[in-house]
Order: structure tokens, then sequence, then C-alpha cells
């Protein structure tokens, strides 16, 4: 006997903390997207250490990624994340500081191949092409996903990313 058949739409989400026990944020949040109405969670990448971008002047972050089957439409899945996030403590004001500290980020990467670029969700994610702490995790899980827009698979967009000060390290 099988189970009830998988969602209709796959999508990949970046986990990310840098502040309080950064693991079990990470660990916590990606139980609660597994736990979303019409959601299957099908792989989980590795967990790993990584020098902050951009803003430099915070901790080192814990990151991972995860696929997922999803029964939500985009808006509707980005809406489950940011209430994930703010559960795990993450308001407007721990916000105010662009790419700073964060108790839990959930980005939604890659949906199908859908490509938008609406005010509040752009797929695919803007920058994960030049994240190193986003794509290495998506390798683990699926290193021939394809970004939509710039037709590569993900091992070759890490293995072309020239980002020598993005430090990530296995846990």
């Amino acid at each position: 006997m099988t189970g009830p058949p998988l969602p209709a739409h796959t999508a990949f989400i970046s986990v990310g903390s840098n502040l309080g026990d950064k693991l079990a944020c990470c660990q916590h949040g990606i139980a609660q997207v597994a736990e979303l109405p019409r959601t299957r969670l099908l792989a989980q990448s590795l967990f790993y250490r990584t020098a902050p971008v951009d803003y430099l002047d915070q901790d080192w972050f814990v990151n991972a990624a995860i696929k997922v089957a999803t029964g939500l439409e985009p808006k509707e899945l980005l809406a489950a994340l940011q209430a994930i996030q703010r559960r795990a403590g993450r308001t407007a004001d721990s916000d105010q500081i662009r790419f700073g500290p964060r108790t839990l980020d959930l980005d939604i990467i890659f949906y199908d191949d859908c490509i938008s670029d609406e005010p509040e969700l752009t797929l695919p994610h803007p920058r994960m092409h030049k994240r190193r702490f986003v794509l290495q995790p998506l390798c683990d899980i699926d290193p021939k996903a394809l970004h939509p827009v710039l037709r590569l698979p993900v091992d070759r967009l890490l293995a072309e990313l020239d980002a020598t000060d993005q430090d990530i390290v296995p846990l």
C-alpha cells in the first residue's frame, strides 16, 4: 500500500541562524516547515558554519537547505515561512540591519522553475548564485537543480563562484 500522492510543487528553501542556539533554531525551523499543510520534506543538506556576507560585523551563521514537495502556492509558502520565523523570535525590529543577525531565516530559493519579480517575492532568490552558504547546501541535496534564469545547475554555479571570503565549514 502506498501513501498519499506528493503535493504538486517542489521548493528549495535556505535555512540560517546566527543568534542563540543556531543549530537548534535551524532544526526547529526545518521541523516546522515539514509540518506545514500539504507539504512534505524530501531532502535536507548537511549543516554548515558559515561566515557572514555583506554585513560582516556579526557572528557566524549555521546554514542548511531543504527540498520540499508542497501544495502551497509561492506566496502561501512565503507567508508560512514568515510565520515560522516570527515564532522563532524574528521581528520587524530585528530586520532593521540588512543582512544582519537573525534568529531564523527561511528563504525560498527555487519554486519549481518559477520566475517572479514581485515586490513581496522574487524567484529564484535574487542573490543565491552569489552565496556559497546557499549553493553548497543545495549541492548536497540536488547538484543538478537548474537555476531557471541563468539556466545553469547549482553545482556549476558553485564551481564558478569567486567567493574566497565566504568561509564555510561542515558541522
